[in-house]
Parts: C-alpha cells; structure tokens; sequence
C-alpha cells in the first residue's frame, strides 16, 4: 500500500476522490470504441501495434485518454486514403503520448504525407481517363486493352483452362 492515506501508488498518477482513482479524463475501451466507431478487437490491435496508448487501473483495465480518439480518428482517416498500419505508426511515433498533439503537430505530420498523396491523386486520375476510354471501346482483347494485367502470369499461357494441362504440354 502506498503512504498516501492507504492508497495504492499507481493510483496517484490520477488524483483520488475519497479513496476512488479519478479517471474523469480518461476513457474505457467500451467508452472509446461507441465514440469512435471502432470496435474493442481493432482497439487493442491499435494498442499492441503502439498506434494508441492506454493507462492500466489497479485491476488492469484499459483506461484511454481522450485524446487518443483524435488518434483513431486520423488512424481511420489515413487507413481510407490507402496508407498502411506501419505508416502511420512512423507518422503517430513522433507526435506526443502524454497529451493532445497540437495543430502544428497535425500539420508537420500531414506535411510529411504529402508527396505520397499527391502521387496516388495521379494515378487515381489516370486510372480514371483509361477507364473513360476503355468503357465501350469492344477491343474484347487482353493483349491491346489498356487496362491489362500485366503481372498475370496466366494470361500469359493463352485462353483456355492451361491449369488443366498437364505441365509437359504447357499447363500448371
């Protein structure tokens, strides 16, 4: 026990109110999860990946600050923009743990993103004039199509079931 009035130490970090932690600034996982719109599974996925943090009561409960749900909330954001789980944990490595990041933290870090967005912006836009292109052009044909496989390996084998061949005569 501690020596602040019987109180456990790990307890102190929060404040107490007649001898009851005060958590009054952080949330539980059930309360973050409604919040955010991510269920309990993907929050301690986020957790054991070092996305997001929590705080442990005495009866080692998760407890979040509220900050963390402007974490999830860019976690979600750039997961919808295409960036993997490891990006964005670099990105989330260098903004603070032990309080609300700044706007100018949010903003160095979007900065950071930048190049990478404006190239997927490109080849979104690409994709989208081929496709405009491609609708309604009858080429029927894999080989002149711009819009082609090109890391389909059996294409390459020729129309037909090539699978089925035995492999002496050209199939898998």
């Amino acid at each position: 026990m501690g020596n602040r009035r019987g109180i456990p130490p790990h307890w102190w970090k929060y404040g107490y109110r007649d001898g009851v932690p005060k958590l009054a600034d952080h949330l539980t996982i059930g309360q973050v999860a409604r919040r955010s719109g991510v269920p309990h599974t993907a929050l301690r996925f986020y957790e054991d990946r070092g996305l997001i943090f929590a705080e442990r009561t005495a009866g080692n409960q998760r407890r979040y600050p509220r900050s963390v749900l402007r974490r999830i909330a860019f976690i979600r954001a750039a997961q919808r923009v295409g960036l993997t789980l490891e990006q964005i944990g670099e990105a989330l490595a260098t903004l603070p743990h032990d309080h609300a990041p700044t706007k100018a933290d949010w903003a160095r870090l979007s900065r950071g993103w930048q190049d990478e967005l404006d190239a997927r912006i490109d080849a979104l836009q690409r994709l989208r004039d081929q496709l405009t292109g491609c609708v309604g052009c009858g080429c029927l044909s894999l080989r002149t199509c711009s819009l082609n496989n090109p890391d389909d390996q059996i294409a390459a084998l020729g129309p037909g079931a090539p699978g089925l061949k035995p492999r002496a005569e050209g199939g898998l």
